[in-house]
């Protein structure tokens, strides 16, 4: 122990003596152990991101969608009146609420973009007919008021509940309970503001992504027997009309399951029953999609491993780059320190005392590079904080809409993944210790009588 640890002041002596060389060559390992901690944790953050926007699906809950077809396949009348006619049915949602098992509630939603009016201020947001049972499947939160009930829904009350974001447009200067909007010429009473949420991304082919904030929600009879009349919304551009008949967008099945965690086929398996009734419900337009937030956060943790032996890899690329720089170095040093080696030889040191001097100076080299890249790389999170913050205020228009791919970006946290620390520090000492053999072996490969001459 003593003959290493006088090894190790020898080694840190004799690097000590060419300062500015020395920290040049560690800038190498120092940068590769920084970009495979910060790859790894910007991986990480983007993995989570993904992964929580599942989660607020509902593991335990199954999604059925309606989606859109091409428009000659499902619409009907003459060339100037057409009717557009998909998606999900009343029949649809009385089979599913009669035959899955273990239900333990389902929620029918209808939602389009409609002109809201307040006075002088308007907007458009989407208007979601809906039961009470949204504002928890959505994990909605009122901040003021209340959210609709049952008795609403009953009888057919004219009321509706905002988001955040609708009520500061409409509602700039004053509390908007109780108020009144117009939609479509008729009155409806506001009861209720929830709180502000934050977006979903776009998860699955069928599932876009959505801003809670920006929405209206009504109660879902009053909704089909106000807006949606006759399941067809009516559109008009230059004379001629268009209608949608749509009675459902989405059905959100909730399986009664208590242990979803340890026995996650049983969702799988109800879905699977779910999507042989509805294919063969649709078998023509093939209009409806079965989407399992279950599924999708198994696809995602998959990702996320992807993820990290790509992103690992290409950083992992820097580190060689840094072990091929110190090899170079201890090449120049072992020529120059030639006279040395044949001193030490001549004063009857081994070659493996030769070789091991070396080694221990490319590992002092490259560990000393490896533990100033993990205080780097800690601090990625801080420095991805500031790179958001240049992108938001010099790249970005900030006057106008952010794109969803903006908004993932700025929303995206880095996490450094624990378990990457010793990894990337490992790493950095394997590499001084595998490009460092080269150069200790040809040292103590020397004559001592050719070394001792040189000059």
């Amino acid at each position: 122990m003593y003959h290493l640890l006088r090894t190790i002041r020898l080694a840190i002596k004799s690097l000590l003596l060419h300062k500015l060389r020395s920290g040049l060559t560690m800038l190498g390992i120092v940068f590769g152990v920084f970009s495979v901690i910060a790859m790894l944790a910007i991986g990480e953050g983007a993995s989570k991101q993904a992964q929580e926007q599942v989660l607020l699906l509902g593991a335990n809950n199954i999604i059925v969608r309606s989606i859109k077809p091409p428009e000659d396949s499902g619409s009907s009348g003459s060339s100037s009146v057409r009717i557009l006619r998909y998606g999900l049915t009343r029949a649809d949602f009385k089979i599913l609420k009669g035959t899955v098992p273990k239900l333990g509630g389902i929620v029918p939603v209808r939602e389009v973009i409609l002109n809201v009016r307040n006075r002088s201020h308007e907007m458009n947001p989407r208007v979601v007919g809906c039961t009470p049972e949204y504002m928890e499947m959505n994990h909605l939160e009122i901040s003021k008021g209340r959210f609709f009930t049952d008795q609403d829904i009953r009888n057919l009350s004219n009321v509706v509940v905002i988001a955040s974001e609708t009520a500061e447009e409409l509602f700039p200067l004053e509390s908007p309970l109780n108020k009144s909007v117009d939609i479509k010429n008729r009155a409806y009473r506001v009861i209720g503001v929830t709180r502000e949420r934050t977006a979903s991304a776009a998860i699955g082919g069928s599932l876009s992504g959505q801003n809670y904030n920006k929405d209206l929600y009504m109660p879902l009879d009053t909704f089909q027997s106000r807006i949606n009349t006759k399941d067809t919304i009516i559109k008009t551009a230059q004379g001629s009309f268009s209608a949608v008949s749509v009675v459902y967008d989405q059905i959100t099945l909730k399986i009664d399951h208590p242990k979803i965690v340890d026995e996650p086929d049983v969702i799988i398996a109800i879905a699977e029953m779910v999507r042989e009734t509805m294919d063969t419900n649709h078998a023509i337009k093939k209009d409806v999609d079965v989407i399992v937030p279950l599924e999708l956060l198994k696809q995602a943790e998959q990702l996320r491993n992807i993820f990290n032996v790509v992103l690992g890899s290409i950083a992992g690329i820097s580190l060689l780059v840094g072990g091929i720089g110190i090899m170079n170095i201890m090449l120049a040093t072992v020529t120059e320190r030639t006279r040395e080696i044949g001193v030490r030889r001549a004063l009857g040191a081994r070659r493996t005392d030769i070789t091991q001097q070396f080694l221990i100076e490319t590992i002092v080299l490259s560990g000393t590079g490896g533990l100033v890249g993990l205080i780097l790389g800690c601090a990625t999170p801080y420095a991805f904080e500031g790179i958001k913050k240049f992108v938001k205020y010099y790249i970005l228009d900030s006057g106008g809409k952010e794109s969803e791919m903006a908004n993932m970006f700025l929303t995206m946290s880095p996490e450094v993944a624990i378990w990457s620390l010793p990894v990337a520090f490992g790493f950095s000492v394997a590499i001084g210790l595998i490009f460092g053999v080269y150069p200790a072996r040809a040292a103590a490969r020397l004559d001592p009588i050719e070394a001792l001459r040189h000059e």
